[in-house]
């Protein structure tokens, strides 16, 4: 654990150390975070070019392989807006000093973040104290992080007697297919190719009632967004829209091959994980079960079991700084 602890604690210096300093992008172009296999309405309007058009700028989409190195990014000035990062990176992010905000919920996944356990091992939640001494793939700071520390801890597994290599998903799934790693933590893709090779300790409603909530957001640098606020509230709005349209499932014969196409992914493969996402309406991401509240809330405990775990130096006293509503309502007005 003394190697994880100095991979999180490299981690936030690197994204804390660079502030946004770097120039001010001109309204012409801007620079979008995403990820492949990760698919999302979203993606339909961007195949469609609607973003441009609603916009008025060029858009720079930059895939990434987890939410911490957008972070980092972000951080640079290399990127502006990061779409579905993961709450948990954002926090190391944010307590490590980053100036970030988060802006909108991009959806909600209790299904899609998990771990999984090679199944020769015949290791489930009746006896998941057997993962001691074995190795485990985990994307240090992502919300497959946090969900393995919460399930371990829920388990009375003690972390300090895992072997956790630090891995990006794709990396661990193929990991866990080689037979290098005992158990993979992770989500999408990765995730499903990690089950053909083994088994949940949790499903999704299980996490769920721990607490561990699985969400993403749409985040970017607080100055930045102070300087684009009505770029941003249009960028919300473009997004919305297309979750509204998918809403409908009407329209899934339409959206659906620009969605897969966008994620790299088959449309069967990205039917099957679309399925399992949530994404909330504008109305619901600003009531208090969301940015209304309960989020920032959620923050600090997010925080606070990282502080625990040892993989982050302190959290803030609170991250109510940390969301920016403003350009969300400004969406919903348009």
């Amino acid at each position: 654990m003394k190697s994880m602890t100095m991979k999180i604690a490299m981690a936030a210096l690197a994204v804390s150390s660079a502030m946004f300093g770097a120039k001010q992008a001109a309204a012409e172009s801007i620079t979008v975070a995403y990820f492949l296999e990760w698919p999302m309405p979203f993606e339909y309007a961007k195949q469609m070019g609607t973003y441009k058009k609603e916009m008025g700028v060029d858009i720079n989409w930059v895939s990434f392989e987890s939410g911490v190195k957008m972070s980092a990014a972000m951080a640079s000035g290399d990127v502006h807006l990061s779409v579905s990062q993961g709450l948990p990176p954002f926090v190391v992010a944010t307590s490590a000093g980053q100036d970030l905000q988060i802006l909108d919920v991009a959806v909600s996944y209790a299904d899609n973040d998990n771990c999984v356990v090679r199944s020769e091992l015949e290791i489930d939640k009746t006896n998941a104290g057997e993962l001691a001494g074995k190795k485990v793939a985990v994307p240090l700071g992502t919300a497959a992080h946090y969900g393995f520390l919460n399930q371990m801890k829920h388990f009375g597994v003690d972390v300090a007697t895992i072997d956790v290599v630090d891995m990006d998903p794709p990396d661990g799934a193929a990991a866990i297919a080689q037979g290098a790693v005992d158990m993979f933590c992770g989500w999408g893709g990765s995730l499903r190719r990690a089950l053909e090779h083994g088994n949940v300790l949790m499903t999704g409603a299980e996490k769920t009632e721990l607490g561990i909530l699985v969400f993403d957001v749409t985040s970017g640098p607080a100055g930045w967004v102070a300087e684009n606020g009505d770029l941003v509230a249009k960028f919300l709005k473009v997004t919305a829209d297309a979750n509204a349209m998918w809403a409908d499932k009407a329209n899934h014969a339409e959206m659906l091959p620009l969605i897969a196409k966008d994620a790299g992914m088959d449309e069967t493969a990205a039917m099957e994980t679309i399925a399992t996402f949530e994404f909330p309406t504008i109305d619901e991401q600003l009531g208090s079960a969301w940015l209304g509240g309960n989020a920032q809330n959620f923050m600090k405990g997010v925080a606070d079991v990282f502080v625990q775990a040892g993989s982050i130096d302190g959290a803030l006293d609170t991250y109510e700084n940390a969301v920016n509503t403003g350009p969300l309502q400004a969406a919903k007005g348009m």
